[in-house]
């Protein structure tokens, strides 16, 4: 499907379209300062996001919410934009966590995960400070429509959620931000391990996934990805689930296994709930550590 091509003048005023995907991908042309706003209507009003891909002359970018500083995320990216040529782009917005990066890496450039999760309706983009723009966004789409054909979703035992096979700390578009490690997003993944299937963790600089099972945190090639999802996290203790506790695989034995989080060590760290033992398990430090207080994720 063609792009949408919008045309920027150096005028900092945003151009709106329509976007709830949680993911959108786009290419520009331009000297510096293209800038693109993530917000609830199609105005710039308060709570926004906005992302800057080469502002202060082409040498930074950054993450900005409610149009005020200080900047909620910056990374050093010199010459990130052109003005002779389209360089792609892509942002993500789930679950409170805004990531930003450069087409062809999964490895986002900016990240920023607000206590507030605000409902993205659409998506905005601008020039300014002396930079005009060319633009191609793709149409608004889902994860599946938008991944590489290798990562096939799967839609098995436990329900129609999107599962995304991958490999080698691969995140497919869309993914479901679970955590954060030190500034780098966690995402939840389900994989198999010793007669189960089990959700953990997945931090995409390690190259793999991490489980939790047999007191350790067990590092996995091999994986699934939560994508596509909308859901909630919501306070919860010992054996006590949910009816709408989002199902994620099961035990050796047959047990649904679900998905939970826990802030340890100032990480929130994802892992898996076991009804029957009344805690969550999170992998941690070379661990399969046990808590009875969590978070575990719903499904709206």
């Amino acid at each position: 499907m063609a792009g949408i091509q919008i045309e920027t003048p150096d005028k900092l005023e945003y151009q709106f379209i329509p976007n709830n995907t949680g993911f959108v991908q786009l290419r520009i042309r331009a000297d510096h300062d293209a800038h693109i706003a993530l917000t609830t209507s199609a105005a710039e009003c308060d709570p926004m996001y906005e992302v800057f891909f080469g502002s202060w002359n082409n040498s930074k970018s950054i993450i900005r919410k409610n149009r005020t500083k200080p900047d909620v995320a910056e990374a050093n990216t010199p010459g990130v934009l052109n003005p002779g040529e389209f360089r792609g782009f892509w942002v993500r917005w789930s679950n409170g966590t805004i990531t930003a990066g450069t087409e062809g890496n999964f490895q986002p450039i900016l990240i920023y995960t607000d206590t507030e999760v605000v409902p993205i309706e659409y998506v905005g983009v601008c020039t300014g400070w002396g930079s005009t723009g060319s633009w191609i966004i793709q149409p608004a789409q889902s994860a599946q429509s938008v991944q590489s054909p290798q990562l096939a979703p799967s839609r098995g035992a436990f329900g129609t959620v999107c599962w995304v096979p991958a490999t080698s700390g691969q995140v497919p578009p869309n993914a479901f931000v679970g955590g954060e490690d030190n500034g780098e997003p966690m995402y939840v993944i389900r994989g198999n391990f010793n007669d189960s299937l089990m959700p953990g963790k997945l931090l995409s600089s390690h190259g793999c996934c991490y489980v939790p099972w047999g007191g350790e945190e067990n590092g996995l090639n091999s994986y699934e990805v939560l994508c596509d999802f909308r859901g909630d996290w919501v306070d919860c203790s010992g054996g006590n689930i949910p009816p709408n506790a989002l199902t994620a695989g099961q035990s050796e034995n047959g047990e649904p296994l679900y998905v939970g989080r826990v802030l340890h060590d100032g990480v929130m760290t994802v892992g898996k709930v076991q009804q029957s033992h009344g805690v969550c398990y999170i992998p941690y430090g070379g661990k399969e550590l046990g808590f009875p207080e969590y978070q575990i994720l719903i499904t709206q």
